[in-house]
């Protein structure tokens, strides 16, 4: 069955969601760039926002997840990376561990295109999250035999939303041709590997806003890594360098 756009789009920026007998709002990011339009087959799954005195909290519904169906992701962009990629790599594992797969089913991110007004999908079906204490730069050196055969270039969306490659800073409208001209001319004919790293107090519509624009440098001879790192500063390894 393909989803009808306009009806999902209604019913998740819209208007008020029931759920256990009082009303919430999935207040979805946004961001100017389509990368898919329509997905077939779908299960919703709903993350909340929800403020209790001084303290944010996330619920999850995901009761009308079909394991064998395309799941989209309705997060409410006011969430903390900390508090949503627990939840998602919960219920990544749960798909995965169904006694009944698809394996042609895929994952994905809703938000809303600023340009069109209309919904829009980010596919992370492949993404596995490395959670607090990891960081791409020290991953890739304690793996080396994995990355050698590439060019690879550690991307940081730090606190504050500034962005780094390779501990040097970035303006957010140069990023794209940064990338693509620095890779063009150091990679030596390699595949350049892009690994990003995410603040873990970033907000939801923030890391979708990032995660859109690193998607523009995909191309044949640049990839996005399947891993993400979302780390806690405060437990990173001291390496006196900057990010």
């Amino acid at each position: 069955m393909k989803i009808s756009i306009k009806v999902l789009l209604v019913s998740v920026l819209l208007l008020p969601i029931l759920q256990s007998c009082k009303k919430e709002d999935v207040l979805l990011p946004q961001t100017n760039v389509s990368v898919m339009t329509t997905i077939e087959d779908h299960s919703p799954i709903y993350l909340f926002y929800e403020a209790n005195g001084k303290d944010t909290l996330v619920e999850v519904n995901a009761k009308n997840s079909i394991s064998t169906t395309n799941w989209i992701f309705n997060i409410d962009k006011r969430l903390s990376l900390g508090l949503i990629i627990p939840e998602i790599k919960v219920l990544q594992s749960k798909k995965k561990r169904s006694g009944h797969t698809n394996e042609e089913a895929i994952n994905v991110f809703s938000y809303s295109d600023s340009i069109t007004k209309s919904l829009a999908f980010l596919p992370f079906t492949d993404v596995q999250y490395k959670y607090d204490k990891d960081f791409s730069k020290f991953y890739i050196k304690e793996h080396t035999d994995l990355y050698i055969d590439y060019f690879n270039l550690t991307v940081n969306f730090n606190k504050q939303n500034q962005i780094t490659v390779d501990g040097n800073e970035i303006e957010r409208e140069e990023f794209v041709a940064y990338i693509k001209d620095f890779a063009d001319f150091m990679s030596n004919g390699k595949t350049t590997i892009i690994h990003l790293n995410f603040d873990k107090h970033l907000s939801y519509n923030e890391y979708i806003q990032n995660k859109v624009l690193a998607w523009q440098l995909t191309s044949d001879k640049i990839q996005l890594s399947s891993y993400e790192f979302i780390y806690d500063k405060e437990l990173l390894p001291e390496c006196g360098c900057t990010l």
